[in-house]
């Protein structure tokens, strides 16, 4: 088994091992993954975060050795918690850390890479629970453009929307829409959620197929062409730009 490390600041994780492949997820920097298959061009890795799968271009990654996986494993999570920050190696290199990539080995305002250090500023997550503030995490990311795939502030999906916000205040969730619909309790009526409880949508066939995350008077913030507020309803997401439902409810969940 190999391991390895994100090195750059946002690297796409594909479906099927090509650049024309979709683009299923991404891998901010400092994430560290088990690499399952190693091939030509391509390796096909899993996230220990939270153990999503996907192909990632063999010159957009780092390997470890597995003592360091394990090390970070049963380390600490420090994350960015600016949306947009820069870190600089020894060459006085400058790289973009984007919000909620992870610092390893982080310790007084640095953290390394492989073999590179990299000093950073600025506001630092360190993992201490925080339900409170899940519904002013998610409003930062008000207006980022929707993209299939993405959990960035440059573009994101309903999931990773959700998964980010999430991770920001100390608590796990799957990557997926339909995995992250399996994790907590079912609340009977909308009156009964709060502020960060999560809103379930599903299509005809009935699969889950998006996710958003409940605000104060039944409104939602969600990634839907952009993240954005809309009303909630027994029906669902009513968009109060077109004044009509865009989405099914299925469940709300108590996940904290």
């Amino acid at each position: 088994m190999d391991y390895g490390i994100c090195n750059l600041s946002i690297v796409p994780l594909r479906l099927e091992p090509t650049d024309v492949s979709e683009m299923v997820s991404q891998v901010l920097l400092g994430e560290h993954f088990k690499v399952l298959e190693i091939r030509n061009k391509w390796s096909k890795i899993r996230l220990s975060f939270d153990s999503y799968e996907g192909w990632i271009d063999n010159k957009q990654f780092l390997l470890i050795p597995e003592e360091d996986y394990k090390k970070l494993d049963s380390s600490p999570l420090f994350l960015s918690n600016d949306l947009i920050n820069f870190a600089e190696d020894q060459k006085h290199l400058l790289s973009h850390v984007m919000i909620g990539s992870h610092l390893p080995f982080y310790k007084h305002n640095s953290f390394s890479i492989g073999q590179d250090i990299f000093s950073i500023e600025g506001d630092i997550f360190d993992g201490k629970k925080n339900k409170e503030n899940i519904v002013t995490t998610a409003l930062q990311f008000l207006n980022t453009p929707y993209l299939w795939g993405g959990k960035s502030p440059l573009g994101i999906d309903c999931s990773g929307l959700t998964q980010l916000v999430y991770k920001l205040n100390g608590y796990p969730l799957k990557r997926d829409a339909k995995d992250q619909a399996k994790q907590g309790d079912v609340l009977s009526f909308i009156e009964e959620s709060e502020p960060g409880d999560l809103a379930f949508f599903d299509n005809e066939e009935g699969n889950i197929i998006h996710v958003g995350i409940m605000m104060a008077d039944n409104y939602i913030i969600h990634a839907h062409g952009k993240v954005r507020i809309d009303r909630l309803d027994h029906l669902g997401i009513y968009n109060v730009d077109t004044k009509r439902h865009t989405h099914k409810l299925r469940v709300i969940k108590k996940i904290i």
